[in-house]
């Protein structure tokens, strides 16, 4: 009965019950509520045999960030996820809602249990990206990088590690850039690149494997309704993408949905969620701009999304219901 329910659901997300994606979700968790939606999405989707997460690496240089990160995992029945953080990275403030790690019940137990306290005692990203991707068959992994370039621009300039992403690396979804037009911008400077410029530069030029970007625009486009966040996660007593989405911005407002489409792409990037691009090549200019060239014959290791009206919606629906699925460890 359990394996004809989840053919079942498979069936009704469109999803097959092929061999699960192999992912490292790289986030720069607590400078927008929308990492928590892509988290919840992966760990929904991992229960549906959609993908395996093999680690969450972190871009936020802040204790908190990898506690956080710890809480959603265990709440969502993967306790046991490896988490690797960033040393010496570009934001290293507090999270508006990455505190939500330390808050405690009236009894002073933690409201989210985890056991990893503080990003000090987890290990460094780069080092856990090249075990994890070392211990896989090659060509297998896909990496959803939603925050910002320090980890996977390090991984490059590491000994050995550029060789290992073209071995071990299947492509590469980031959440990063604007390649249309954003409210009469046509050269819009997106955070994810502007917090550190080298380093998207550095990437854009020698990642050695496909690169598809989502760009700012997408986000924007597929936003997330706010009454969902009010209204459908009242099935625990305390939700932390409800809690976060309160203390990042309260609503009423429809949140962008930037790291999701990432992630939505990273694992299904075959069921018509978008369409891409022509292959060519994305420039990362010195004011953080990303300007994209078609390459000539059709050659070109990078292509971003493009949604029509319809994929919009299609993209929205699915994010909602990935997003506010419940935890596997609560029935």
């Amino acid at each position: 009965m359990k394996k004809l329910i989840t053919l079942f659901l498979c069936a009704l997300c469109g999803l097959s019950p092929a061999a699960p994606v192999k992912l490292i979700f790289d986030t720069d968790m607590g400078n927008d509520v929308d990492d928590m939606m892509a988290l919840a999405m992966i760990h929904n989707l991992q229960k549906r045999g959609a993908c395996e997460l093999l680690a969450v690496t972190i871009t936020k240089d802040h204790p908190q960030a990898a506690a956080f990160v710890d809480a959603v995992n265990t709440l969502y029945g993967y306790p046991d996820t490896p988490i690797g953080v960033v040393r010496d990275g570009a934001a290293k403030e507090a999270g508006k809602f990455n505190l939500l790690a330390d808050e405690k019940n009236s009894d002073g137990s933690l409201r989210y249990p985890h056991d990893l306290k503080s990003g000090a005692d987890a290990p460094e990203a780069v080092e856990l990206i090249k075990r994890v991707l070392a211990a896989q068959p090659d060509g297998s992994v896909v990496i959803a990088q939603v925050g910002f370039f320090t980890n996977l621009s390090r991984l490059l300039d590491s000994p050995g590690g550029k060789e290992l992403i073209a071995k071990k690396v299947k492509f590469l979804s980031i959440m990063a850039g604007a390649f249309q037009t954003v409210q009469w911008d046509t050269r819009h400077l997106e955070y994810n690149v502007k917090l550190d410029v080298p380093a998207a530069q550095k990437l854009a030029k020698e990642w050695p494997t496909p690169v598809v970007w989502s760009g700012y625009e997408i986000g924007v486009a597929a936003a997330f309704p706010h009454v969902v966040i009010e209204e459908d996660l009242n099935y625990i007593p305390h939700h932390p993408l409800k809690e976060a989405y309160y203390l990042y911005n309260p609503p009423p407002h429809d949140r962008p949905t930037w790291d999701p489409t990432a992630v939505l792409y990273a694992v299904l990037p075959e069921r018509g969620y978008f369409d891409l691009s022509p292959p060519g090549n994305v420039t990362v200019e010195n004011d953080s701009a990303t300007l994209f060239r078609a390459g000539k014959g059709g050659k070109g290791k990078h292509r971003f999304l493009v949604m029509s009206a319809e994929q919009t919606a299609r993209v929205r629906e699915a994010i909602v219901q990935l997003s506010v699925e419940p935890p596997a460890t609560k029935k």
